[in-house]
């Protein structure tokens, strides 16, 4: 069984019992750096994080499952990861975002609502001698390359 497969079943095991908590990706890397990236409707803590890391490492070095020496790493997704899951998209509605799409083309606007096939965002467009209006767009999921959250420091 790969490593990346046996520790999303940790992950999974270890979260069984927090329904608002979710994994959102596992990557082994070539250096030996293991990260697991977490999220939470309502955010991770650093306690969740330990704990998470404790059962994973634990059960990795009962298995004797990594033959060499490794890092593990248990966090958040950063604030300027992409979104990957539906319940990333849940979670950040109401704020701007930042969308590249297939075509290369960029939108940006306020994610009002998000299904499983689409996101619904609500764009500024300027015409040239005419005053800003807003816009409600259906987006297709399947037309997005990448979404990031925009942070605002306003």
């Amino acid at each position: 069984m790969g490593i990346e497969k046996r520790v999303t079943e940790l992950v999974e095991e270890k979260i069984a019992d927090r329904p608002d908590l979710f994994l959102v990706d596992v990557k082994m890397h070539v250096n030996g750096k293991l990260i697991i990236h977490v999220d939470g409707d309502q955010g991770v803590s650093i306690q969740d994080c330990v704990a998470i890391s404790r059962h994973v490492g634990y059960h990795l070095e009962e298995e004797n499952a990594i033959e060499n020496a490794y890092n593990l790493e248990v966090s958040s997704p950063g604030i300027d990861a992409p979104l990957k899951l539906g319940r990333q998209y849940q979670k950040n509605i109401g704020r701007s975002v930042a969308l590249k799409m297939i075509d290369g083309t960029k939108r940006e606007g306020t994610l009002l609502a998000a299904s499983e096939k689409e996101l619904t965002l609500l764009e500024t467009v300027k015409e040239k001698g005419k005053k800003a209006t807003q816009l409600e767009a259906i987006v297709p999921l399947d037309q997005i390359t990448e979404t990031k959250v925009l942070i605002s420091f306003k």
